[in-house]
């Protein structure tokens, strides 16, 4: 699974298409937590990850889901800024 950024101890992964499901997601992982996240609502749907992990994913979404839309669906995977 392609590393696209990591941020305060979060790393953000995305499969490719064709080899992962919809809706389109991200994989937020921070220590052995891991929160699965849709990139159209921002709203984590399956796991684990800490209230305030979660705060910082939906922060660093809210700055580049056009920009994973685009990934998800033209599967060209490319590195993102992290928050600052």
């Amino acid at each position: 699974m392609p590393e696209i950024c990591r941020f305060y101890g979060i790393i953000i992964k995305m499969f490719f298409k064709p080899k992962e499901h919809e809706p389109a997601h991200i994989h937020a992982i921070y220590n052995e937590y891991v929160g699965i996240f849709d990139i159209h609502t921002f709203e984590m749907t399956d796991g684990d990850l800490p209230l305030k992990a979660q705060g910082l994913v939906k922060e660093w979404l809210e700055t580049n889901g056009e920009k994973l839309i685009e990934m998800w669906n033209t599967q060209i995977i490319s590195k993102l800024e992290p928050l600052k």
